[in-house]
């Protein structure tokens, strides 16, 4: 086991000033009042908020969210994330799937991601859940795209054919940073050829599912290490990857190591096209959930 890197007064002194190119806009605009309502309504979570996204007033002002299933405490302490860890004791909330319905269905979504926490007090590590929302939506707006953004499950396989079988139109599991740096990065129970594993086994299941990946860079990864990165995403035939910057959380977390310059994310852009990836979204600010990715997608299912 490779002994954690920074301790906690290392982290909490280390701390970078943000560029100029780090910039967000602040929620409250568009559509980001109505999708709050509803979201709160139904008591759902999202993504955008329990992890602090920057992109939350872009995308929310366009009529974009993903949803947050099964709770919002994770059974995992992966050092970069602002998602609360704990145990949720088992708990499950059986009425989710038909409320994630009913707000999709509300705010008129085109696309929807799902995501969750990471549930490992739950046998199937929360498989059967995400299965049946992605039914439930499909049943009452068909014509929504569903990209589901799922943790690992063990890598057991017959949890994620259960999602396959499901029918989203879109599987996506994030490696989240490059193979050196995963032990320190990410929970124990987390590593790079797991992360592999999920991607290949989606493909088995079905070779036509168009499948997802996202980097964090900002680490103290080297560009050879993220090229590395997405070679082995490509060999498990990965169709779309995202990149972008790492942002500390909290004085908790990670530090920032590095901001990295707006023509390296270029750089890999070229580099994940030239490699075969159907679509690459880098930048700094971009997230696995990044609308640029959601609305190429879109466009590339209805063709």
């Amino acid at each position: 086991m490779l002994k954690f890197a920074y301790s906690l007064r290392e982290t909490r002194m280390q701390t970078l000033r943000k560029p100029e190119w780090i910039k967000t806009r602040l929620p409250g605009f568009g559509a980001y009042p109505h999708i709050r309502h509803v979201l709160r309504k139904y008591m759902l979570h999202t993504v955008c908020e329990e992890a602090m996204c920057p992109n939350l007033g872009e995308c929310w002002g366009g009529g974009t969210a993903t949803i947050m299933i099964l709770g919002d405490i994770c059974t995992r302490g992966c050092r970069f994330c602002a998602v609360k860890t704990g145990h949720p004791q088992g708990f499950v909330d059986a009425s989710e799937p038909e409320k994630v319905a009913k707000a999709v269905e509300e705010i008129n979504l085109k696309y929807v991601v799902l995501t969750s926490v990471c549930r490992d007090d739950l046998a199937d590590g929360g498989a059967s859940i995400y299965a049946e929302t992605v039914k439930k939506i499909k049943e009452r707006k068909g014509e929504v795209l569903v990209e589901v953004l799922i943790p690992d499950f063990g890598a057991v396989p017959e949890h994620l054919e259960r999602v396959v079988r499901a029918g989203p139109d879109v599987v996506a599991h994030n490696v989240e940073t490059v193979r050196r740096l995963t032990p320190y990065v990410r929970d124990r129970r987390a590593s790079f050829d797991k992360s592999l594993k999920v991607l290949r086994l989606v493909k088995e299941f079905n070779p036509s599912m168009y499948t997802k990946s996202s980097i964090m860079v900002g680490l103290g990864e080297t560009v050879e290490e993220v090229l590395d990165a997405l070679k082995e995403l490509r060999q498990a035939d990965v169709d779309f990857v995202t990149i972008g910057q790492y942002l500390r959380p909290t004085l908790n977390h990670l530090p920032v190591k590095e901001y990295v310059h707006p023509d390296v994310f270029k750089l890999y852009e070229r580099e994940a096209l030239r490699m075969g990836f159907k679509y690459a979204a880098c930048g700094p600010l971009v997230r696995s959930s990044y609308r640029a990715a959601e609305f190429f997608v879109e466009s590339m299912l209805k063709r």
